[in-house]
């Protein structure tokens, strides 16, 4: 996880894709940048809303293969959360991601307000 340097909220790793790349290499690239990380991505997880933004979200189970944990311009910590701490420390919307990026099912389809999760899909 990453403590973002613009709010201080704790989160995964993430950004905006580049036009020409791919969404997985865009994942690797951003967790590289804001972690010092560098990982492989497993397959996806999810796919989520913030209906308040208009924003779609995919997300990625990686793994780590490489490089140093570091901060960067977007992160004032870098740390690796267990299950209990993903629930306690991060904000619903963004906690459900990594929640089911540790799920072995499949991948999910969820919105929400910035916040809280509005749906969840079966």
């Amino acid at each position: 996880m990453i403590k973002r340097a613009d709010n201080g909220a704790w989160e995964a790793p993430g950004g905006v894709l580049e036009l020409d790349e791919r969404p997985e290499d865009g994942a690797c690239r951003e967790v590289l940048e804001e972690t010092g990380i560098k990982v492989e991505t497993e397959r996806l997880t999810g796919v989520y809303k913030n209906m308040k933004r208009g924003v779609v979200a995919l997300v990625f189970r990686c793994r780590p293969v490489g490089g140093e944990e570091r901060t960067s311009d977007e992160s004032v910590d870098v740390c690796w959360f267990t299950r209990g701490e993903v629930e306690s420390r991060m904000v619903e919307a963004y906690a459900v991601r990594v929640l089911d990026a540790l799920d072995s099912a499949g991948a999910r389809v969820r919105a929400h307000d910035g916040r809280r999760s509005l749906q969840t899909s079966p």
